[in-house]
């Protein structure tokens, strides 16, 4: 996936459907993307649409395993859950946080066998032993992003932005530089 210099292709996001569908489409087996960035960087819409491109994926969004008491989101719960079972070829089984009421939500399942979708900030997080396939870094000017946050989540929760979450994800782009480790560099506005 990395360009013939051993470094990330920067492309498009039609671009990185079409890389991730060529190398992954025609394989079998559990495979993993892993769909990385800042917040408000348009994740969860690639996502969704890698998923609509590979027949029979899931996506699992971090944000199902962040709790309002939780800075970042419950990585150890998301291995116990998603990672080990579909590892050891078992139905992964996972209980989705409902952020708003900070109440268990509903289960969800994902068969082994398909491609799975791992989503939100920090998703490719080097503590995760997720045997990658293919992972993007979702590069979005400051600016739009937070324009974004704002216009998406209101001014409710945008303290919770500004003292927690622009902190802790500008500190896992500088502690761990996930976009230097990255297959694609997928830049949008």
């Amino acid at each position: 996936m990395l360009s013939a210099s051993g470094q990330a292709l920067h492309c498009s996001s039609e671009q990185a459907l079409a890389e991730v569908v060529a190398r992954l489409g025609h394989l079998r087996g559990t495979r993993w993307v892993g769909v990385d960035g800042l917040g408000a960087s348009g994740k969860t819409s690639l996502a969704a649409r890698l998923a609509a491109a590979l027949p029979g994926s899931r996506v699992v969004h971090v944000d199902d395993f962040a709790r309002p008491k939780v800075s970042g989101w419950e990585r150890d719960r998301f291995t116990a859950q998603v990672l080990d079972p579909l590892l050891a070829g078992r139905t992964a089984r996972y209980q989705r946080w409902d952020f708003d009421s900070d109440t268990c939500g509903d289960w969800d399942e994902v068969p082994p066998g398909g491609p799975v979708v791992v989503e939100g900030v920090s998703a490719t997080d080097v503590r995760l032993k997720v045997p990658w396939d293919v992972t993007l870094w979702l590069e979005v000017p400051q600016e739009e992003r937070h324009r974004r946050a704002y216009a998406r989540d209101g001014e409710a929760r945008w303290l919770r932005w500004v003292t927690d979450w622009f902190v802790t994800e500008e500190a896992y782009e500088r502690d761990q530089r996930p976009q230097a480790r990255a297959d694609l560099i997928v830049h949008g506005t």
